[in-house]
């Protein structure tokens, strides 16, 4: 059976291996002349970090707009791209976590595949983007890519 990706997203922390998952974004982009979503996370120690100071907003949106500009750069000629950013928790949304989050951008988006980072930093499977990808991969409607 012969996938038929129009549209994909990828869900990043700036983290390395939030990189090499937009590279393999990138080559099923290419490989399928499809678009790319590049799906910036933001966790909530990200979050606290910058309502405490230790790390200013203008750090975090540089560090975005970079990985947005190496992703860009990487992809052929012609293939539609966008970006976005999200919060992995809310406190006004109690089910709000950063596995609904993707899911919800990449039904807002009609997106048909997915690619989630499975580990993170450290290796641990409890971190945000670690967790988020064993949701997605239990609860996504397309087909999901961890890792």
């Amino acid at each position: 059976m012969a996938l038929d990706i129009e549209h994909v997203l990828v869900a990043v922390d700036g983290s390395d291996e939030s990189r090499a998952a937009a590279e393999t974004a990138g080559a099923i982009v290419e490989r399928y002349e499809a678009n790319l979503h590049l799906l910036h996370f933001v966790d909530n120690r990200v979050m606290r970090d910058i309502e405490t100071g230790t790390i200013s907003p203008e750090t975090i949106a540089h560090e975005q707009r970079a990985l947005t500009e190496r992703v860009r750069e990487q992809l052929p000629e012609g293939v539609g791209f966008t970006a976005s950013s999200a919060a992995g928790f809310s406190t006004t949304k109690l089910g709000q976590t950063p596995g609904t989050v993707i899911l919800d951008v990449a039904e807002e988006r009609g997106v048909d595949f997915l690619v989630v980072p499975r580990e993170t930093p450290s290796g641990d499977p409890d971190e945000v983007l670690g967790k988020a990808a064993l949701y997605v991969l239990e609860y996504a409607s397309q087909p999901v890519l961890s890792v």
